[in-house]
């Protein structure tokens, strides 16, 4: 068998060329897609097998230079350069496998790439959580965060070398930041512990960072809370997050806020809501109190009279901060009528006497009268 006819390419093939025909073939003799057909089982073994020696520059020059006879007795476990015994099919879970093509093919699943075999590598995301006042989260507050994090190396200006020295292919892993080996009838694939995954070695490495083009730093940044932000809201700030490796992209930061439970307010929305008491003369005749206000002043709200305990009375433009607008929300006055407590022997007496003549409560009145209606149904 020779691997190049196998894959139907030339032995002038590129990379790019091989990978192509491979898939092709894979997708097209894929178990999955034959089943119970053994001819089809058989020459899937044979492009992988194939394809495992030709993706691989080292040993697609031995094969190049000895044929077949490059891989004879390579190990004695009975595995051929594809990663399969005569005897079993297996399959390997690198993310530089394959595999990870095929599936891709099959499944519709995202493409893996292996994070080891890029030198630069983007920063991780970082989270804050800040905890504010509801009055902050009306006004909007400026908040200094301390963060303990990666940061750029000054000395290397984030490459990780002196001298701006390029990095070199890791020759444990030949740059795919990932290392295999046999384990009974499966190939096995980790990182690389030669290049940490990064698929390069720094042979000039600064020495403030080690060759990782980024410190550990405890840093400190200002950051604006605005105006109106509810409870839960997630502040994003691109690039804020950790430094990446080797002048890699930094991650993001992420602040997540909470506000506080405020003693007299409730927020929804935009809307403030306020639980006002009133006495039962001033709901009876009407009148005026005064309520607080978000932003910490005064607000003269008229009692209508015959005001029924839980009415909502509305103070228009006095509730909450729209968050990127100049506009504020309304307020919610809920009016909670007081019954009195500890009466005096002649406020009892006024009010039995007021009981008897009592005719104004339509509410009650009617509610009595759907009482009657329902009983009379029974």
């Amino acid at each position: 068998m020779n691997y190049y006819e196998t894959l139907g390419v030339s032995q002038s093939a590129n990379d790019d060329e091989i990978k192509k025909a491979y898939r092709k073939l894979a997708m097209k003799y894929h178990p999955d897609k034959n089943k119970g057909d053994k001819d089809a089982e058989t020459k899937f073994k044979e492009i992988n097998e194939a394809y495992e020696t030709l993706k691989d520059s080292q040993k697609k020059a031995a094969y190049d230079r000895y044929g077949h006879d490059a891989y004879k007795n390579a190990n004695g476990n009975g595995f051929s350069p594809g990663g399969f015994s005569s005897e079993e099919f297996s399959f390997e879970f690198g993310a530089d496998s394959p595999f990870s093509d095929i599936f891709e093919g099959f499944f519709g699943g995202a493409k893996r790439s292996a994070r080891g075999s890029r030198a630069e590598m983007r920063g991780n995301d970082l989270r804050y959580d800040a905890t504010i006042t509801l009055e902050e989260a009306f006004r909007g507050k400026d908040i200094e965060l301390k963060l303990r994090t990666n940061v750029k190396c000054t000395d290397c200006n984030g490459h990780g070398s002196e001298g701006g020295v390029k990095p070199k292919a890791c020759p444990s892993c030949h740059g795919s930041g990932r290392m295999r080996f046999s384990q009974g009838f499966f190939m096995v694939e980790k990182t690389c512990t030669s290049c940490n995954g990064t698929g390069q070695i720094m042979e000039n490495s600064c020495k403030t960072c080690r060759g990782a083009g980024r410190v550990g730093k405890l840093r400190t940044l200002n950051v604006t809370i605005p105006a109106g932000i509810e409870d839960g809201a997630k502040i994003r700030l691109s690039g804020e997050g950790e430094a990446g490796l080797r002048s890699g992209a930094s991650g993001d930061l992420y602040i997540f806020v909470s506000v506080r439970h405020h003693q007299l307010f409730r927020r929804e929305g935009n809307l403030i809501h306020c639980d006002i008491p009133i006495s039962l003369v001033t709901a009876a005749l009407g009148g005026e109190v005064e309520v607080p206000t978000i932003e910490g002043k005064k607000a003269v709200v008229k009692i209508p009279a015959g005001t029924q305990s839980g009415q909502i009375l509305k103070l228009r433009g006095r509730g909450m901060s729209i968050i990127r607008n100049s506009l504020r929300g309304d307020m919610l006055v809920h009016a909670i009528v007081e019954t009195p407590v500890n009466l005096t022997e002649n406020q009892k007496k006024l009010l039995q006497e007021f009981a008897k003549e009592d005719h104004t409560q339509p509410k009650t009145e009617g509610f009595f009268a759907k009482v009657r209606e329902f009983w009379q149904e029974l």
